[in-house]
């Protein structure tokens, strides 16, 4: 399933794909469901039963993933009514305000998983490949309460200072777990969605002279959407070997229509699932934790342009697209916000 959570008539709902251009609310449809079964169906026992947002969905997907998929199915096939007390079963994309499909994620790491785009950054500073990165997949916390969705980005103005966009995927944690081995991590992923890592460089680079990860060039915005794949959605796509599995999904960004970047996810060094083995580690990971993969080779303005592909760093107005196959198109506008 293709899951989204949307702005409509001034409230958060969640729902699912039915085709490119209709969502199923499944707030209105698991309730639907419920009456039709004759159990209750009021908000507080729908939502206790299958989750009242997108983080509660995941948390109760055991029960709440097969129903979700046979509403789809249902309304796929016309075989919904079109309301239920009072409220449409579907709304259409083009209707709606898409928000990130976890607003309010409890955790954000975000890692480094792509040689191609390290070891290109590390030769533009004049540094050579740190053998450490083949040791083990490394990864920052970065901020969960600063995520965006599609559409405007807000940044301040010494965020303007080198101001780039990172094309990265990322997957959502599904199942709680613990000192996870990679050869069986990948049962506790959810599902993936496309991330956009804005980075302040000028800010970033000041600060990690102290030896520090990065913190204020990175804790202003991140952007995720336009949906959450589930994972049965990609098995088509997924490469499969001991240490989890690998997706051949192209990966494209463009800035104001113009094409800058293109990888694929399968070019990760480390898999999600290595990822997760070693962000386990002595911690619990919890569902609704995401994990970005860190930018993939040609991702970013910090390697165009010191590879001399590029001279250029965001402006306000700029229109960045990040487009990865199965995954959507997120697009986000950069808007310059007035300093207090």
């Amino acid at each position: 399933m293709r899951l989204v959570t949307f702005e409509a008539a001034r409230s958060e709902r969640f729902g699912a794909l039915i085709d490119d251009q209709r969502v199923l609310d499944l707030s209105v449809a698991l309730a639907w469901h419920e009456a039709e079964r004759g159990r209750a169906s009021d908000p507080l026992s729908v939502a206790g039963a299958y989750g009242g947002d997108m983080l509660g969905f995941i948390r109760r997907q055991d029960d709440a993933m097969q129903v979700a998929k046979e509403l789809v199915e249902k309304a796929r096939s016309g075989s919904m009514p079109g309301s239920f007390e009072g409220r449409s079963f579907e709304v259409f994309l083009e209707d709606v305000r898409l928000l990130a499909p976890l607003p309010r994620p409890p955790s954000m790491r975000d890692g480094y998983a792509f040689r191609q785009h390290v070891e290109t950054a590390r030769r533009n500073r004049g540094v050579p490949m740190i053998p450490e990165f083949d040791q083990f997949p490394v990864f920052y916390f970065s901020n969960h309460q600063a995520v965006t969705g599609p559409g405007e980005v807000m940044v301040q103005e010494l965020h303007m200072s080198q101001l780039d966009f990172e094309l990265e995927v990322a997957v959502v944690v599904g199942r709680k777990g613990k000192n996870l081995r990679a050869g069986d991590a990948d049962r506790h992923i959810f599902g993936l969605t496309i991330m956009n890592d804005w980075s302040a460089r000028a800010l970033q680079m000041q600060e990690m002279k102290l030896n520090l990860g990065p913190a204020k060039g990175k804790d202003f915005a991140t952007s995720l959407g336009p949906w959450l794949v589930t994972l049965d959605e990609l098995s088509d796509c997924m490469v499969r070997g001991p240490n989890g599995a690998s997706f051949d999904l192209v990966m494209t960004a463009s800035v104001n229509g113009t094409e800058l970047s293109r990888g694929n996810v399968k070019d990760m060094t480390f898999t999600f699932a290595q990822i997760l083995e070693r962000a386990s580690y002595g911690v619990t990971l919890y569902p609704g934790d995401v994990i970005g993969s860190g930018t993939v080779g040609t991702g970013c303005f910090l390697e165009l342009n010191g590879s001399g592909v590029t001279n250029q760093w965001l402006a306000a107005e700029d229109v960045v697209v990040l487009e990865i196959e199965r995954l959507g198109r997120l697009e986000n506008r950069i808007v310059l916000a007035k300093d207090p």
